[in-house]
Parts: structure tokens; sequence; C-alpha cells
């Protein structure tokens, strides 16, 4: 049972396992099929065990953790838990096909290419079939390390309760994710085929031609500057999508893509994407901290990092239009 279990620092350290995976091994979540912790993780058990709160009015403080030298184990997991919970991005869900991961610092994606001759083609008897290919890429994708030190005290932070204390990890995952999401848009830019407007003026007309671009491919996520994005807002067209957002928390245009905003695109051009096809997010390592520190209360210095890069998938499921003339 989960209150027999051994929480030892050694459990961050096993190769090719989380401290979750970990702890899920020793107590093992179908055993508690039926009771009253069926729902709860191998992780939340432990809280429990240990009579740890974690957020609510009532929370505990930090020093709660290290009442005993087995529950200090724990607070590493809960940084971690704190600061992912900042970086899983909606953004990074809209734009990446596919996640990947890989134990090597760069690697070699996958290219499709469709050819010249459409689906739509009809091949005629004894004829040869059109053809798609799917090869290595030419050069290899370089992943690139994002991180934080945390710089701090055991004394500054041991009164505070530990649901503020999770607001300022998870402002610090959050930022690290825009930090890779940056990454990605710059890889979607890269080589992205340029439309240019019809017209003059950046209008409704000119995003709905944008979205005709896409061909056999759907625009399904739309990625402008937080100043192109007020002013798509502003078409009179965008008043007819105010009952998405009523209900789902998403903007959409007329036509269903999702509009989001990020600083990382200049003002003078907006990104689509088949979110389908276009882009692979290859991980190198999920977040990591210095657990040892956190658990023997050396927290004045801590690294948080994570290993990431991004390819491109089919180069045509994304373009750029370019909105200044």
């Amino acid at each position: 049972m989960y209150d027999n279990v051994k929480l030892e620092k050694s459990l961050y350290n096993l190769a090719g396992k989380t401290f979750s995976q970990a702890l899920s091994e020793l107590d093992p979540d179908s055993e508690y099929d039926g009771s009253e912790l069926k729902g709860l993780d191998a992780f939340e058990r432990q809280l429990k065990r240990f009579g740890i709160k974690v957020s609510g009015e009532d929370s505990d403080t930090v020093e709660k953790f290290f009442s005993t030298t087995q529950s200090a184990v724990l607070f590493p997991e809960f940084v971690r838990r704190a600061i992912e919970s900042g970086f899983e991005s909606p953004l990074l869900s809209e734009i990446a096909a596919a996640v990947s991961k890989t134990n090597s610092i760069d690697c070699r994606n996958l290219l499709v290419s469709q050819g010249s001759v459409p689906y739509s083609t009809v091949t005629a008897q004894g004829a040869a079939l059109p053809e798609t290919s799917i090869t290595l890429g030419s050069s290899l994708i370089s992943l690139s390390k994002f991180g934080r030190i945390i710089s701090t005290s055991y004394e500054a932070i041991r009164q505070q309760r530990l649901d503020l204390f999770a607001v300022a990890l998870k402002s610090i995952g959050s930022q690290l994710s825009k930090a890779v999401v940056s990454q990605a848009i710059s890889t979607l830019v890269a080589g992205a085929p340029v439309i240019q407007m019809a017209g003059s003026t950046f209008n409704y007309a000119e995003l709905a031609a944008f979205w005709g671009a896409f061909g056999e491919y759907n625009l399904t996520t739309i990625i402008a500057s937080p100043k192109t994005m007020a002013q798509i807002l502003s078409f009179e067209q965008m008043k007819y999508a105010y009952a998405d957002f009523m209900a789902t928390g998403a903007v959409k245009a007329p036509f269903g893509a999702t509009l989001i905003k990020s600083s990382a695109v200049s003002d003078d051009m907006l990104i689509g994407l088949d979110k389908s096809c276009a882009l692979e997010m290859i991980k190198g390592t999920e977040l990591e901290i210095d657990s040892d520190k956190l658990i023997d209360r050396q927290i004045d210095r801590t690294a948080v990092s994570v290993t990431a890069g991004f390819s491109k998938i089919i180069s045509d499921a994304s373009k750029v239009l370019d909105i200044v003339k």
C-alpha cells in the first residue's frame, strides 16, 4: 500500500524513468480500483500519506514537505509539476501534429513530399501510379536547451503557502513554454511559402483568401502578433465568432481556424498551418530540475530546463501571409 512505500532520492535517478513512473511501479494505480483513493495517482497518494495539502484556503507551507526525510523526497516532484502546469501551453497543442522523443542532441526528421501530381489524378490502366515520397531530412535537426536558474533560499520560502509558491513556479513554466513556442514559430516561418495580399489593406477578405490558399490542406490555426490579433478581432465578420469564445474560450474565425496570439510573430505577417500535418515537436528531455538540491534544502540556485526542437513534416501545410504593402 501507499503508506508502506520507501521514498528515496534514487527514485529520481532511474534510467529512462521519471520519479512519477518509478513511484507508480512501487504503488500501482490498479490497486485502488473501487476504493476512495481511486482517481489519485501515486504522487498524490503520497501527499495524502504525509498530510500535505498543496492547494485551497488552508494549504500547507513549504516546510511541511520537510517534516520527515521521506516526505522531503516529494518536494522536487511538487516543484516539477507546478512548473509543468505552466509549461503545458495550449499553443503547443495547436501547432504540433506529433510529439517525438529522442535521447540524442540532434536527429533527422521525416519529410513527406506529395510530388507534382495531385491525388485527384485518375491513373489509366497499366500506367504508373503517382508517387508520394517519405524520406529522411538531408540535415540534422538540432535540439535546443531552454532553462532558468531559480534563485531563492529555503529561509525565504519555508513559510510560504504551497498554493502561492506554485503560482510563482507556474509562471516560470509559462515563460519557458513561450521560449519553446518561439522556436516552433521560427521553424514554421523558415522557408514557408509567402502569400501576398491582393489589395493594399489587410482586411477580412484577405484573411479569407489566405484560407483559400491552403488548397487541399485545412487552415486550422492562425498565429499572429498581439497587434495583428487585435486588428483581426476588430473585423465586422468576427462578431459571429463570439459564440465560440463564450462556449469554449477559444477565438475562432468564421471559417473555423483557431486564432492564437504570440509576441514571437512580427506585426507584418501572420502564420497559418494545418496542425494535423505541419509540424513535429521533438523532445530531448522532459522538464528537469536539480532534485538532490531541493531535497537537501540547498535551493539557492536550482536549475530547471527542457530540451526540444521542431521540424516540418509537410512543407505546404504551413504558409505566411504578408500583411504589409
